[in-house]
């Protein structure tokens, strides 16, 4: 009986060999991809998870401001009101009928004016507002509430068509404005306070700047600082934070996000 051809022999056991590797390196790839593709899950759930953390910790510290400036409101203007109200009926039993019938007119208008403050301020308690309104309008009140308390002179500019950055940006936009707007009035000392927006087709960028005291920029790689945090929200939602200051020259602070689609 003739014995195989030790080549074909050979050729066999290569092709075998050549099919056993090929099998362990396509079952090795497999694994590895399985474990980079749970990785990946793994991290972006990570990061959800931190998303959804820090937006909750953005919306407490908001509602924390927002509930210090409604009691501030209905203390020092609500209340007023109110007391002038109370002291205009409180005078109209001593006079005439054309005399009463104006205080009490008066008195109405007033109640009427308290009632509309007491509506926007229950509004301002609600973060949907933000979404219903959009950034540039809730930025506007905040600034005519700045200049009509004479504490500090707001400026706002807006370039460009506005559009939507989609509601959880521009709440964490507006917590950042509100940080800055505390920085500058309690730490700062200033008395000019300017922000500017920027729109443009593929990126947004809004500017917050003030003339107070300022500091040495050295300060923010050291220790804890709220101006750090600001730079990590930036960074959360997909911008970059620039912070420029000089002691005695003010703060400037820069946040841009491009590129950026637009949203409905």
């Amino acid at each position: 009986m003739p014995q195989p051809d030790q080549g074909i022999i050979s050729v066999i056991v290569a092709g075998t060999v050549i099919l056993l590797l090929l099998a362990i390196f396509i079952i090795g790839f497999l694994f590895l991809y399985q474990r980079r593709h749970n990785k990946y899950h793994m991290e972006q759930e990570q990061l959800k998870a931190a998303f959804s953390q820090e937006l909750l910790k953005t919306q407490i510290e908001m509602q924390e401001q927002t509930l210090h400036y409604v009691s501030q409101e209905i203390h020092d203007n609500i209340t007023q009101v109110l007391s002038f109200v109370k002291l205009n009926l409180a005078l109209t039993g001593n006079l005439n009928e054309t005399d009463k019938a104006h205080k009490i007119d008066e008195s109405r208008k007033l109640v009427a004016q308290a009632i509309g403050d007491l509506r926007d301020l229950s509004k301002s308690l609600s973060f949907e507002h933000i979404a219903q309104l959009g950034l540039v309008k809730t930025i506007t009140i905040e600034v005519e509430r700045i200049n009509k308390s004479s504490i500090m002179d707001a400026v706002m500019d807006v370039n460009g068509q506005a559009f939507s950055l989609g509601d959880e940006r521009e709440l964490v936009i507006f917590r950042i404005f509100q940080e800055a707007l505390n920085n500058a009035l309690k730490h700062a000392g200033a008395k000019q306070f300017k922000i500017n927006l920027k729109y443009t087709e593929n990126s947004f960028q809004i500017t917050i700047a003030d003339d107070g005291a300022g500091f040495s920029i050295d300060n923010l790689t050291t220790g804890g600082s709220g101006l750090r945090n600001m730079q990590n929200r930036a960074a959360l939602i997909g911008g970059v934070a620039n912070i420029s200051s000089e002691p005695g020259k003010g703060c400037a602070i820069t946040i841009i996000i491009e590129p950026i689609a637009q949203h409905s």
